[in-house]
Formats: structure tokens, sequence, C-alpha cells
């Protein structure tokens, strides 16, 4: 633990020119910013569904359970005060007669988003909502024979209202696709230990994001961009604003969070492109340093998720054992989430990457957006063998170090001896 505050203390208070001077702009990163600058919002970017594909299972195999952890869908974010913010410094200008005509639109837009947040912070929406909704119909019309006549279901939630109304969404999507599924619904304490295991981790996070906010302070802004796009006469706007370059965090907090509103409007336009990537690969890296396998801290980090990887196995085990349930559904958070799949080995977000790669390889608008989910998918053939193909993001995933038996299906027991060594 001690090493990794070391570790991210330095890298959090080196100057803007030495910290990007290692990490030099993702091309990847870059592209897919410029396709959807929405994305640079990482964990408050909406979920983003792209067409199935699924690899036919070995012959003789059929599903008959499915293990998942979804984290909750969109919601708001923590603090009104950067809209309260921006729109007091857009009514100055208004009043004076010097916003453009996107300033115009930006304070329209900024006003519907602190009505929006409504004063409740990490309150799930109602996009978040339809994310779960649509998840679920996707699973249940993708795999028709786990849930197909009476089956039973398990759902467990987070203490959490977004997380507990997430589960709620996606459950009540599966009984309108089959009304004889009976589904348990519970939330408590006590499930807090395997989908929220954060005991001892929750002050080193925070410490780690007070210096990320110390280090977002030394990047370099283009204020005088942001000003222009906004106001006709930027001299006269610099009698009333005091800090451009507040002014310009104000507006990228107004914009990663709108589209969790179903406000589609670009918010984003207002900014140079470079204070969109480096505030994207600035919290990239927080995210990846904080709650993944890092190269350097992810063995102690990633270690948090065991008691949520036994309680997979020890569910997962129970059902192949007496088929008492279909499925297990829980409802978490995204670090719990993050921590699980670095566990398992899940390609593409469990990899193990130095400070230095991250960015060119780990991408959190994908990686850990709103509803992100793993499903771990159940087969058996006529003998009785079980094997399981792991969905990221409702995509397969293979796993770091382990060979399938065929394609991305893996053989339950082996995958269970081999745990640990996901980890390495």
């Amino acid at each position: 633990m001690k090493k990794f505050i070391l570790i991210l203390a330095a890298l959090l208070t080196l100057s803007a020119s030495a910290a990007f001077a290692q990490f030099h702009r993702s091309e990847v990163a870059a592209k897919a910013l410029m396709e959807d600058p929405t994305r640079a919002g990482n964990n408050l970017n909406s979920y983003e569904f792209y067409p199935l594909t699924d690899t036919p299972a070995p012959k003789g195999y059929t599903p008959f359970y499915i293990s998942h952890y979804g984290r909750h869908g969109s919601r708001s974010n923590w603090g009104g005060k950067a809209y309260e913010d921006l729109i007091r410094t857009l009514e100055v200008g208004k009043g004076m007669g010097i916003l453009t005509p996107g300033g115009d639109s930006l304070l329209v837009a900024a006003r519907k988003v602190l009505e929006s947040y409504g004063g409740m912070d990490g309150r799930l929406s109602q996009r978040g909502a339809r994310e779960h909704a649509a998840l679920a119909e996707r699973m249940y019309n993708r795999y028709p024979e786990v849930f197909a006549g009476q089956k039973n279901v398990r759902a467990f939630s987070s203490t959490v209202q977004r997380c507990i109304i997430s589960m709620n969404s996606f459950t009540n999507s599966l009984i309108r696709q089959n009304t004889q599924l009976n589904i348990r619904l519970d939330t408590g304490e006590k499930f807090m230990d395997y989908l929220d295991n954060e005991k001892g981790w929750q002050q080193i996070t925070s410490a780690g994001m007070r210096k990320s906010f110390e280090y977002m302070r030394q990047v370099p802004d283009d204020t005088l961009g942001v000003m222009t796009r906004i106001f006709t006469d930027v001299e006269k706007a610099r009698t009333f604003v005091d800090s451009p370059r507040r002014l310009t965090a104000n507006v990228y907090d107004t914009a990663v969070v709108a589209e969790d509103f179903d406000i589609e409007e670009n918010l984003y336009r207002f900014l140079p492109f470079d204070a969109i990537y480096n505030r994207w690969a600035q919290n990239n890296l927080f995210l990846y340093l904080g709650h993944c396998n890092s190269a350097d801290v992810g063995l102690e980090r990633v270690a948090m998720a065991q008691s949520c990887v036994e309680d997979i196995v020890t569910k997962a085990d129970e059902c192949i054992a007496t088929g008492a349930y279909a499925a297990d559904l829980r409802f978490g958070h995204d670090y719990p989430l993050m921590a699980l799949a670095s566990y398992l080995g899940i390609e593409g977000v469990g990899d193990r990457w130095e400070v230095d790669e991250v960015c060119d390889h780990w991408y959190g608008f994908w990686n850990i957006c709103m509803a992100s989910n793993l499903q771990i998918i159940f087969y058996r053939n006529k003998a009785g063998r079980v094997l399981v193909k792991f969905l990221y993001q409702e995509k397969e995933r293979l796993l770091r170090g382990l060979k399938p038996v065929e394609g991305p299906y893996y053989d339950w027991e082996t995958v269970k001896a081999n745990l640990e060594g996901y980890k390495r």
C-alpha cells in the first residue's frame, strides 16, 4: 500500500510537461475521443452497445446458467457547483450581450443539467434504468434456454439506491420476457462484503484522487480557445471571469455528465481537443492505477476482489450440482468490477501494464462505462462436463494466460484451479 501511495504521488505531482513527456498521446484513444467526445468522461460515459457475435459452442453443449456482475447504469455526478458557477458566468455574459450563439446554447444545456441533477448525488437517471432493461432483454434473447419455463433467479444489489433501481429495472425486464420467472431480490450490508469490498482501500483512493486533482491544476489549458467559443468580447469577459481555467473545468464537468441525462448536445465543442484529451488521460490513469492490474500495485488492489470471486464460484457450483437457479445477478459499482475483471484475467480489462503503457492499451470509456457488465455463461453436455464463456460488455473475452478448450470456451474446473494464476 505504501508503495502505491509513493508511486501515485510521484506520478501526479510531476509538472505537466514532464508528465506528458512520458505519456505520449495514444493514437487509439485520440481517435476514439475525436469520434465521440463524450468518451472523455471514462466511467461517466454512457453504455455503448455494439452488435453481438457468438462463437458456436462446442458440439453437444448448451447454456444452462449465468453468473453476472453489473455496474449500475448512468447516474448523476457529485456536486452541482460546477453547473451553478457556469450558469452564473454565462448569465452575466448574456446580460452584457457578449455571448456567442454557442454560449447561448451552452447556457440552456447547463440549466438542463442542473435541473436534472436536482441536488441528488449519484442518482440513477432514466437513461441508466433503460440501459439495464436493454441489457436484460438482450441476455434473455441471447440465451433463451437458460430462462425457459419456470426458473428461479437470484439478484443481489449493493445497498446504494442507483444499484437497487438498476437491479429492479434489469429483473423487471426479464419478467417481461417470461412471466413464469421467479426472481428473488435482496440487498443489505451482508452482501456488500463481496459486492463492494472496498475496506481499507477508500482512504488510499481518496488520497490518490486528491493528488490527481492537484495534478490537473498543473496541466496547461487553452483558456483563450474556450473563451472565444463562448464570448464575442473576450476582454469584457475577463472583467467577470475570475479564472478562465476554472471556467474550462466547469464546461468539462458539465459536458461529461450531460449524456447521462439524455442531453445529446455536444458540449465538448467548447473545449480545445488538448483539454479533452489531457483530462481523459489523467482520469484514465487514476482508474487503472487505482483499481486494475497495474504492474506496480495490481497484486494488492486486485486481491480485494477475492470475496466476490469466491461468491461466484460457490453459487455456480451450487447451481451446477442442484439446478436450483438459472442465474445469479449482482449489481454493484465500477471500482469493484474493475478489480474483479482484473482478478479473473479478462482480456482488455485485466491486462497488466506499466504506468507509461496504460493509455496506449487501457481505455476507461469502454472498459468501465456506465452499466459495465461481466457475464459468465455456463454450458454443459450430456456427460456433465461444464464449460464457461466470459463476456465483458457483452463481448466474448479470453482469459489472460489460460488456454481455452475451443474458441472462447474454458473448462470450469480448469478455470477454478487457475484463479490465483490470473493475478500473476
